[in-house]
């Protein structure tokens, strides 16, 4: 199975704002960067994104190490929070709606395409790779002439 190392970010200008993400792909030697800007949305919106276009970028079945600086991400993936919320006719705990669901049910169907085991990495903390996804989400969020038309905000 084919193996690839994974390293995403997303930022967000004010929450609501225009976001970005920031995705590093690195496959044997080599190493792919990928950068989108949206002109509105939220920052948990931008790392659920960043790591469905990642995956998205995989041709096959894949085995991947995931590392992103999201709590919000790993937490629900790796504490069994997101399937809880599935069962629950995606229903937080609280009785409360969860968010983005249309997000996670693409991860989902990706997830059960890929093998992949996910990785929390404390961001701004001098790792190369965090710092480079950084870096391209929030330059994709400030370059307005690269936002996509099509709004990413769901209230």
């Amino acid at each position: 199975m084919h193996e690839v190392t994974i390293y995403t970010d997303g930022s967000c200008l004010g929450n609501p704002g225009p976001g970005g993400i920031g995705i590093v792909l690195i496959s044997d030697s080599k190493q792919k960067e990928i950068s989108e800007g949206y002109r509105l949305t939220t920052n948990n919106r931008m790392e659920l994104l960043a790591v469905i276009r990642a995956l998205e970028t995989l041709n096959t079945r894949s085995r991947v190490n995931l590392y992103t600086d999201s709590s919000y991400v790993v937490n629900a993936l790796t504490k069994g929070w997101l399937r809880k919320w599935q069962q629950n006719n995606w229903q937080l705990s609280n009785k409360k709606p969860a968010k983005n669901i249309d997000l996670w049910k693409i991860l989902l169907d990706l997830n059960d395409l890929h093998d992949v085991t996910y990785h929390w990495i404390k961001g701004h903390a001098g790792d190369r790779n965090n710092e480079r996804c950084d870096e391209l989400a929030r330059e994709a969020a400030y370059a307005e002439s690269h936002w996509n038309e099509d709004s990413e905000f769901k209230s």
